[in-house]
């Protein structure tokens, strides 16, 4: 039976392992990121891959780094056939790597070489991409950048999200490996090189990413509130004076003389405004500071009484 150490830490992670697991593969151990304290009341919590290896019996190592760690040497010492990465987070040293008897390969999160990095499927969405996939690869020093073994596309919709995307990716990425698994162990793969010519880096979404500005036009802000959900979240930085975040919108077919951040239309259930290029887009879901979430017509009911048509709703002087 073929053996596996497996290294992972998110439910896009979890449910490859699940996968793994249910398909007779020998799992040896998990490596996967340590428990944190999660929550208002900071509860120490496991990872969703360490709860997938504790239903199953299987040793859990949770380094905080894997370079140089009593986890590494644990992990060469098994001497496994394979080792597979989903999600890790962190860099593999090549000692590591070197250990998988077969190889060591990682399932990521989009067609390379397009992508490579910590938040492909947020870059996907917030470009307006109307496609996306799994890449699953040899793993090298150099990040995401091994020989691909297989592909499998997925398209992005107009109603998905980074939430509904990593959900369905998940799914599409233990279905690639598992396909690719028997190929492998028998040495009857064709890797192909990635060209470094096309290669488009998606480092973790920062701070500033997560600000809406009036230079974007109404599918700009539709991207990057879909790639920011379920979170962290897309905010104004003055919304009425105060930082907003936006949890939905459309795009309306239509189009506006008024300057962005300027009210198109109000009614009691809607809140259209002007985006860049005259184009113009719909408030659906919103959340004013120190507020939870809620749909515009109860925040048109409450912190959103007054607006007007016509009411410059959205300024960055202070930017």
């Amino acid at each position: 039976m073929t053996s596996i150490v497996f290294m992972g830490t998110p439910d896009f992670a979890a449910n490859i392992l699940a996968g793994v697991i249910d398909a007779g593969y020998d799992v040896k151990a998990v490596v996967t990121q340590p428990d944190r304290r999660v929550g208002r009341k900071h509860v120490l919590t496991p990872t969703p891959v360490k709860k997938v290896a504790l239903d199953h019996g299987i040793e859990v190592l949770q380094p905080e780094k894997i370079s140089g760690s009593p986890e590494c040497q644990r992990v060469i010492d098994l001497q496994p056939d394979l080792i597979v990465t989903a999600a890790f987070g962190q860099f593999l040293p090549m000692k590591l790597i070197n250990a998988a008897k077969i190889a060591a390969v990682n399932v990521h999160g989009s067609l390379l070489p397009k992508y490579r990095g910590g938040a492909p499927i947020q870059h996907a969405i917030m470009n307006g991409d109307s496609k996306t996939g799994v890449s699953i690869i040899y793993m090298v020093k150099k990040m995401d950048a091994g020989d691909i073994l297989k592909q499998a596309e997925m398209p992005i919709t107009s109603n998905d999200d980074a939430g509904s995307i990593f959900e369905k990716m998940s799914d599409l990425g233990r279905d690639t490996l598992l396909q690719l698994l028997p190929d492998l162990i028998a040495g009857n793969v064709h890797p192909v090189a990635q060209n470094e010519d096309e290669v488009v880096f998606s480092p973790t979404i920062s701070p500033e990413e997560e600000e809406l500005h009036l230079k974007q036009t109404a599918h700009q802000i539709d991207w990057q509130v879909r790639a920011l959900r379920p979170a962290p979240g897309a905010y104004f930085k003055s919304f009425k004076g105060k930082r907003t975040k936006i949890w939905d919108v459309t795009v309306v077919d239509e189009q506006t003389d008024l300057s962005a951040g300027t009210v198109v239309e109000v009614g009691k259930h809607q809140l259209k405004v002007a985006a860049a290029d005259g184009t113009v887009y719909q408030i659906n879901r919103i959340q004013p500071a120190g507020k939870p979430q809620m749909d515009i017509t109860a925040y048109l009911n409450g912190v959103g009484q007054g607006i007007k048509a016509g009411q410059e709703l959205i300024n960055e002087e202070n930017d």
